[in-house]
């Protein structure tokens, strides 16, 4: 944990380092591997897969393509689905709102649509955390995570804003959303070239 505060991308670190980091804690949460000892002289151990099981780092072949399938279908697909309920109707809230944003109707209209919005981000931290990120697709993962935390962090600010009426919130919240946006477009992207 120490190591990942250290090297998080937030924090100044490289995506590379977190990665390895990642896959690191993968190995290690795993209460097997941590009771057999490891190194040049340990013996040489095979663990049999539990049924179910993800591999989440290593490996080529069709048990590695077949986990990174799982992931983007059973992770990555439906948190862009919710992603885009929560990006795509902004524009429209947040014009609905400018008509006066004092008034108490319009104010609580958006509010709603903050709380929802909020709502369907823990669903989708709960569903990022369920499955680990395969290794050939760990640059995509850290991309949705980023895209995630540009989410949760605009609509912060906007919560903010709806508390004080202070502009700079606003603003903060419509360019961090206009990020994640960006980002999302770029995930697609991605996902497009691995044939999703």
């Amino acid at each position: 944990r120490a190591l990942v505060k250290r090297h998080h991308p937030d924090a100044g670190g490289d995506d590379r380092t977190i990665l390895e980091l990642n896959a690191a804690w993968e190995l290690l949460r795993n209460g097997e591997p941590r009771r057999t000892p490891a190194g040049p002289d340990a013996p040489a151990r095979q663990a049999a897969p539990s049924a179910g099981a993800v591999p989440a780092y290593g490996g080529r072949g069709p048990a590695a393509e077949a986990a990174v399938q799982q992931w983007l279908q059973q992770v990555h697909a439906p948190i862009d689905r919710q992603l885009a309920q929560v990006i795509n109707p902004f524009p429209a809230q947040l014009k609905d709102l400018s008509a006066d944003p004092y008034d108490d109707a319009l104010m609580a209209s958006f509010c709603a649509f903050l709380e929802q919005a909020t709502a369907r981000m823990a669903k989708v931290e709960l569903l990022y955390r369920s499955r680990p990120c395969p290794l050939p697709v760990q640059a995509v993962g850290l991309d949705l995570y980023h895209c995630l935390s540009l989410v949760q962090d605009a609509l912060a600010e906007l919560e903010r804003y709806t508390m004080g009426y202070v502009d700079s919130y606003l603003h903060d919240g419509r360019e961090l959303l206009r990020q994640a946006r960006l980002r999302r477009q770029a995930l697609a992207a991605s996902r497009l070239e691995l044939g999703v």
